[in-house]
């Protein structure tokens, strides 16, 4: 079995939230489209909360402060999605006091 290496570190040099999808540039000229839908707290937000966006470390991972999310640009190439359980996006919704339920 062989392992994947990369040869550089993927980094992340801006982003867009639109049309129910996250649209990553990289560094190296790639740029990444993902669902919405893989971040629920990103579903729930409005589209200022999704806005308000910063890059952490140099672009290795990306904050969404507002709503305390945070995913890494190797877990995006990965095509890792959020790992929040039902139970906790259930007490973060109630928290923000929008009495949605949760899947």
């Amino acid at each position: 079995m062989s392992t994947l290496v990369l040869e550089e570190d993927p980094v992340a040099l801006d982003l867009t939230v639109a049309s129910g999808r996250i649209m990553v540039n990289l560094a190296d000229g790639r740029s990444l489209s993902i669902p919405l839908e893989w971040y629920p707290r990103l579903v729930h937000a409005n589209d200022a909360e999704r806005a308000n966006w910063r890059l952490l470390g140099g672009g290795y991972a990306i904050e969404w402060p507002d709503l305390d999310e945070h995913i890494g640009v190797a877990g995006l190439l990965a095509a890792r999605r959020s790992g929040e359980s039902p139970e906790s996006l259930r007490k973060w919704l109630a928290a923000r006091g929008h009495g949605l339920r949760a899947p």
